[in-house]
């Protein structure tokens, strides 16, 4: 057995089929899930993370939390989805410092952060890992580490 989670590339054509690849990763996803993703700008990562709220059941527009680092959507009764933007911070002590420790560590909460790589240090072991590549105008190579299948 290795100590290192399976990798799965998968490709996407269009800002749909990244929003689907969303979902998908999301029926993965359970209360006391992390789930990092980095990417360039434009990349798609608030794309995927709306298939994600999407499957979530989450009505609202989701929108990058850019400004004010952490957006919480309800998902039912003391069931929370994190969408955490670390772009704006400058490390791990700054993320502490915004209480974003606490939001990660929420047994209840499932917690999607953009921009993780300035964060690393925080990320618990079991964070399942996202990384977006562009590979062409709408085309991307999304890699996932720590789900076995899709």
């Amino acid at each position: 057995m290795t100590d290192f989670p399976l990798e799965i590339t998968l490709e996407s054509k269009t800002p749909e089929e990244t929003f689907n690849i969303g979902k998908r990763i999301a029926a993965h996803l359970c209360a006391g899930s992390v789930l990092a993703l980095d990417g360039t700008l434009g990349s798609g990562k608030t794309c995927l993370i709306k298939g994600i709220a999407s499957f979530l059941g989450i009505k609202e527009n989701i929108t990058s939390p850019t400004y004010t680092i952490i957006n919480e959507y309800q998902l039912e009764p003391n069931k929370s989805f994190y969408h955490i933007d670390a772009y704006r911070l400058n490390d791990d002590r700054d993320f502490e410092e915004t209480g974003g420790l606490e939001v990660i560590n929420d047994e209840k909460g499932i917690s999607v952060i953009e921009w993780s790589y300035r964060i690393k240090n925080s990320l618990p072991k079991h964070t399942i890992h996202v990384f977006i590549d562009i590979t062409g105008k709408t085309s991307r190579t999304i890699k996932i580490k720590g789900i076995d299948n899709l």
